[in-house]
């Protein structure tokens, strides 16, 4: 069973077994049709799609960030058209790092799906080791799923101000520094960070191969950033709840388990004008 990462060689000993349920998440802010354009045109065999905006959030919501996370009833529909059964091996991955394909990972997860894990080095690293590509889409559709979140593994913004207010939560924002200190907002209304977070980029957690770094190094970094406090206290943010999956993705991945998700993320905290918004190094 994958929990965090596969490789591909991994990927590839089972690649076509009825156990295997795969997901591409390539998607590009800046053209939203892109990564379902490439999917058509070539993916891993049987792999479906996940498209960020209309499967894994939900646009309509207001106040919750750039990708509210979707009612259960929408999610549990997408994971019907796609097959998925609580005894699958569910794959995810992407062409940005897993970036995106760690949402998906985080969302299995909020619904008590484990044997889910995110293809280390992605769509990049299948098609360099020469493995094989598909152009068919997959038809397959499963049963009527009931099924719930972990809504304790959600924060929102009461419970992070709270948090931070008394010293009992950490938050870990995994944008750029840049954008963390406020310098440049390429996305957002309003520049700057969450006053008491630390900054922890989520592209530090790569290397320079492209795959995450080794559990043994993140998990050293991971410690000197969030110095004594314990796993279970750290709450982790990006722009819109999409990248911040990847720090949790990691932690797991080192075995600091149990972080969490503030899900509305930096584009959510500034919806309300009245909360307080710091600038420069944390």
């Amino acid at each position: 069973m994958f929990t965090t990462l596969i490789s591909p060689q991994e990927l590839a000993e089972f690649c076509g077994s009825p156990e295997l349920l795969l997901v591409d998440c390539r998607f590009e802010l800046g053209d939203t049709r892109k990564g379902e354009n490439a999917w058509h045109a070539a993916h891993l065999p049987n792999a479906h799609y996940a498209h960020l905006d209309r499967d894994l959030s939900d646009l309509s919501k207001q106040g919750l960030g750039r990708h509210p996370l979707p009612d259960i009833d929408r999610f549990a529909a997408v994971l019907r058209r796609w097959g998925w059964r609580p005894d699958l091996q569910v794959v995810a991955y992407d062409d940005a790092n897993g970036s995106t394909a760690a949402r998906l990972w985080w969302m299995l997860r909020l619904i008590g799906h484990r044997r889910a894990a995110v293809l280390d080095g992605g769509y990049a690293a299948w098609s360099a080791a020469d493995l094989p590509l598909s152009s068919e889409t997959p038809v397959q559709a499963g049963e009527a799923i009931d099924l719930a979140y972990a809504t304790d593994q959600i924060v929102y913004a009461e419970e992070l101000t709270a948090g931070l207010r008394d010293g009992a939560l950490l938050l870990l924002d995994a944008r750029g520094a840049a954008r963390f200190r406020g310098e440049v907002e390429p996305i957002d209304k309003v520049a700057g960070h969450i006053p008491g977070a630390r900054n922890r980029p989520f592209a530090d957690n790569i290397d320079a191969s492209g795959l995450f770094k080794h559990a043994d190094a993140l998990r050293e970094e991971f410690e000197t950033v969030i110095d004594g406090y314990a796993p279970e206290a750290v709450v982790h943010s990006c722009g819109s709840g999409v990248t911040a999956c990847h720090n949790l993705l990691a932690m797991e991945h080192a075995g600091l388990a149990g972080s969490r998700i503030f899900a509305p993320s930096w584009s959510g905290w500034i919806a309300d004008p009245a909360r307080p918004v710091a600038r420069g190094a944390a």
